[in-house]
């Protein structure tokens, strides 16, 4: 992979890079098309980072579809799929990893202590391996996307962080690997972190600007699903993941919520009176 990248850039081409665990789905092809349109070459990683998991987390449970996963990016165009080994990626002992500093300590890292340093690890190494000009993220996960873009600025590494809008099943809920996890009820249940993010945006929208009172609504909607369990409800600064009492400027809001044993998180982005 090291050296068919380098021949690429020897001549000049582009390359784009979408990072994957796999278990594909329309928003991991969204970006796809976005790489397969703004560069020469796509390259499509496929690695289910154990780095990322803590010790009770779904590691080896996590959805795997490789056959599936080939033939959706054989027909979306992409010119490399790069499905590395563990050993490979981390080849034993291994030492090294990467930390972005306080834009991890908020939000998912209260709850999965040490998945962010996991993700920057190894998103730094498929950037060494695949030097790409530009990456694709999607804003599902919205605090990785900003901590990839951190580390790309802090460690001069001179690509484009590109990332893309949340694609969303009929019901509103953000399309996942993990809802592959979900029983029917769960996944009916599932559709209320949408619904909470709506109430969300609702309330801001009549002028209501209390960050207290807005969570709390959000927090009786999503209670009265039985499979629901919340992990958290914050509204903060985009930029900085600050926790901001008045949703004002540039404003994100996040959740995490377990549906049964499935943990999904959901957020919106909100500016200056523009929604999304």
């Amino acid at each position: 992979m090291q050296e068919y990248s380098r021949c690429l850039r020897r001549q000049g081409k582009r390359i784009g890079l979408v990072p994957t665990m796999g278990y594909l789905h329309e928003g991991h092809l969204s970006l796809v098309r976005r790489s397969v349109r703004e560069n020469d070459k796509t390259v499509v990683s496929v690695f289910v980072n154990p780095m990322q998991f803590g010790p009770r987390e779904d590691f080896k449970k996590y959805p795997r579809a490789f056959k599936r996963d080939e033939e959706m990016l054989r027909r979306s165009g992409v010119d490399v799929l790069f499905y590395p080994s563990s050993k490979a990626v981390y080849p034993e002992p291994y030492y090294t990893t990467v930390n972005v500093e306080y834009l991890t300590e908020p939000l998912c890292d209260r709850s999965r202590p040490g998945h962010f340093r996991g993700v920057t690890t190894v998103v730094a190494k498929l950037f060494n391996i695949t030097t790409p000009d530009s990456a694709y993220f999607g804003r599902k996960d919205a605090q990785q996307a900003a901590v990839i873009k951190k580390m790309a600025v802090d460690l001069n590494m001179g690509i484009k962080i590109v990332t893309m809008p949340i694609v969303r099943e009929k019901g509103g809920l953000a399309m996942s690997s993990r809802n592959a996890y979900l029983s029917e009820e769960e996944r009916r249940d599932a559709a209320v972190l949408y619904e909470a993010l709506a109430l969300a945006k609702g309330m801001i929208k009549k002028g209501r600007r209390s960050s207290g009172e807005i969570k709390d609504a959000m927090r009786g909607l999503i209670r009265k699903k039985k499979t629901a369990k919340i992990d958290y409800i914050e509204i903060v600064n985009e930029d900085t993941f600050k926790n901001i009492s008045r949703p004002t400027g540039k404003v994100l809001i996040a959740l995490a919520v377990y549906i049964g044993r499935t943990r999904l998180i959901d957020n919106i982005r909100l500016k200056a009176g523009y929604y999304q």
